[in-house]
């Protein structure tokens, strides 16, 4: 697939050309001149390491304060440190950086082109107009996310075959166990290995490598779980899965994240969420598909086998196709290979003036990171939960990905052909009711790309965490209706699908946003790690208990078990945790720094707010949120700010809204001259 840029190199340079390209001359000068700048750039050179938080903060505007001459010169001392001498390398970086360092203002710059100006206009005007290779690697990356979805749901029609030809298919609890924790091992092995490998795996084969190395290691376990023919050979299969999907899962929307262009980062980042909810719905296809497949005297059968292994098929496509898109330019940069981040950011954006804006301003925040980095490098962990800034972060996102799991998602996603199966259903129509779960599950998150930045990560959680407590007792109360009765099968599928048209939008893909952004920049890799290892750990566990609370509990307690549950998430997100939508970093700090018990007395008088309001009628007056400061804003229906600054910590893209009108205006003047 070509590039949008001619003169874009080709894509299926071999890694030895990389490295080539990269002197290490050129290295060194950049190294050289990164630690004499910061030398010379501050006359305290261990203040920020006095302040943790303070040292996060310049991140959010490394460049305030110089000149647009100043910038070019420095955009012009980076491309020539960095090998970049041409003549219009160079012109690309001063002009870059100028961009880059004037909130992405370029009106002033005299020395652009017709063809620059428009591209750059195309920015604000029509930010979807991006170079195929952009979207090439975003293909990538959704692949990988129905690779995931695939592996977490065909073992849903498969387990009503394999736990009969493995002989733990009775109500025994040793056979209630056993099949729980054949169908969890996956997650127990991305919560004690699969997480844990993500940093050390990226550091040493980059995003792409990362990327094929997990997608080979799930096509190779989903091969295997097809040849197993004893529980404990099915467990071994599965548990190895997990170390393909705990570093997939962490390194896709990273890879997508840094590829992308700031203003439509969001957007194409929450594709993971969308294409795992697809990935899903396929597992499901897969398991009817194959339901009719005769033994054709296999031993043990052949339709579970098919479902099992038929995941291996999109592992298999992202091995033949993840390295024809380049790798993260971001990543080059952490191996000072400046030239090769250069050619990849050539390949993502239209423009070499658009890749030497970018690409300078990611060098120049990575020295900014690897000052905050080295801050406390040795007591991150323990400033993780003595800086109370730090620690509400931690107590508001570890919740949110605990709850992700005792929601009870996971157990429609996972046992949703046994739980119909046991409401009466044929075994056909069970998964085909399955298979409407997995198709809501996908419509219902794509409303999300709307909602989460514009109803709020909090509003979401509060609406629907009563919604899906609900559904779910619908769902469980329903089983006591006779079988005979025609509502006993309609009212326990109308339940699980109106769960899943509330989770999708809410509890799907707010916790990995939230935890994403809820922690200061120099503890955000361990965060992360934290938060990612508590969903896979529960998802374990409920995947494991299931079996069993069902055979003891019955479906209307089980059901109601997680309903409860819902009722515990929306107090925590009640009392606990802050909105945080387009919020800046300094923002962020102070959101998180308010005191507990304020944020916990909030959640009260919002809660009597809504009472007296909606309930009795009453004209009251609303609650200010505790972290609206005094800026001065109105407040929403919920008490949080609203009127919040557009100047985002996204550096160079500030002011958006204010741009575009600009940009508009401008172009209407030009049409009507």
């Amino acid at each position: 697939m070509a590039s949008g840029n001619e003169k874009n190199p080709d894509p299926l340079r071999s890694e030895k050309d990389h490295h080539r390209s990269s002197s290490s001359a050129s290295r060194t000068e950049v190294e050289h001149h990164d630690r004499a700048g910061h030398a010379a750039g501050s006359s305290k050179p261990h203040a920020a390491a006095e302040n943790p938080l303070e040292a996060s903060k310049k991140l959010a505007h490394p460049l305030a304060g110089l000149t647009q001459d100043q910038l070019g010169a420095k955009g012009e001392e980076y491309a020539r440190l960095a090998g970049l001498t041409s003549e219009e390398d160079i012109r690309a970086f001063r002009l870059g950086a100028m961009i880059s360092g004037n909130d992405n203002e370029f009106d002033g710059i005299s020395d652009l082109t017709d063809r620059e100006r428009e591209v750059l206009e195309r920015e604000i005007t029509h930010k979807w107009s991006n170079p195929p290779m952009l979207y090439w690697v975003i293909i990538i990356c959704s692949l990988c996310a129905a690779v995931q979805g695939m592996d977490e749901t065909v073992v849903n029609g498969a387990q009503s075959f394999y736990k009969v030809q493995f002989g733990i298919d009775s109500k025994d609890p040793r056979d209630t166990w056993l099949l729980g924790l054949v169908n969890s091992a996956p997650y127990l092995c991305c919560a004690l290995i699969g997480c844990w490998l993500t940093d050390p795996m990226n550091k040493y084969f980059g995003r792409r490598g990362t990327v094929f190395i997990s997608c080979l290691i799930s096509a190779a376990a989903c091969f295997h779980q097809a040849f197993t023919n004893t529980w404990w050979h099915m467990f071994i299969a599965r548990f190895y899965l997990g170390l393909g999907i705990g570093p997939k899962s962490a390194t896709t929307p990273m890879f997508a994240a840094e590829c992308s262009p700031p203003k439509l980062r969001g957007a194409l980042v929450m594709q993971w969420q969308v294409w795992t909810a697809f990935g899903i719905m396929i597992g499901y296809v897969a398991d009817l598909a194959f339901y009719f497949v005769p033994d054709h005297g296999i031993q043990l059968g052949l339709n579970w086998r098919l479902m099992m292994g038929s995941a291996m098929i999109p592992a298999v496509i992202v091995c033949c196709l993840a390295f024809i898109c380049p790798e993260s330019p971001r990543w080059y940069l952490t191996k000072d290979r400046h030239k090769d981040a250069f050619e990849s950011l050539c390949k993502l954006r239209y423009e070499k003036v658009q890749a030497a804006r970018d690409l300078f301003y990611m060098h120049t925040l990575l020295k900014v990171e690897k000052e905050t980095m080295a801050i406390g490098r040795s007591d991150r962990i323990k400033e993780m939960f003595t800086i109370p800034r730090n620690r509400h972060a931690m107590i508001s996102s570890s919740g949110l990905m605990f709850m992700q799991q005792f929601c009870g998602v996971n157990v429609i996603a996972y046992y949703s052909s046994e739980i119909f199966i046991e409401a009466g259903f044929p075994e056909v129509s069970a998964l085909a009711a399955s298979l409407g779960f997995g198709l809501i599950n996908w419509l219902f998150a794509l409303p999300a790309f709307y909602t989460i930045d514009t109803f709020g990560r909090r509003n979401l959680l509060l609406v629907t965490f009563p919604l899906m407590s609900v559904f779910l007792l619908l769902t469980g109360f329903s089983f006591w209706i006779p079988e005979s009765a025609p509502a006993h099968i309609g009212l326990i599928a109308l339940g699980i699908y109106l769960f899943g048209m509330v989770y999708s939008p809410g509890m799907g893909p707010v916790p990995f946003t939230y935890s994403a952004e809820a922690y200061p920049l120099y503890i955000r890799p361990l965060g992360m790690s934290l938060a990612t290892a508590i969903t896979w750990f529960f998802n374990f566990v409920l995947a494991v208990t299931w079996p069993s609370l069902l055979n003891a509990f019955k479906p209307q307690g089980a059901f109601g078990w997680y309903a409860a549950w819902n009722v515990v998430g929306f107090i925590f997100v009640l009392f606990l945790v802050p909105e945080t939508k387009e919020r800046t970093l300094e923002e962020l700090d102070r959101v998180f720094d308010v005191p507990i018990r304020k944020q916990v007395g909030y959640g009260l008088k919002q809660a009597g707010w809504f009472w007296a309001r909606i309930v009795l009628r009453q004209h009251v007056k609303r609650p200010v949120a505790p972290w609206a400061g005094d800026r001065g804003d109105d407040s929403d229906a919920s008490g949080d700010v609203i009127g919040v600054e557009k100047s985002v910590d996204r550096g160079i893209w500030q002011h958006e809204e204010e741009r575009e009108k600009k940009v508009k205006e401008r172009k209407d003047g030009t049409e009507r001259v």
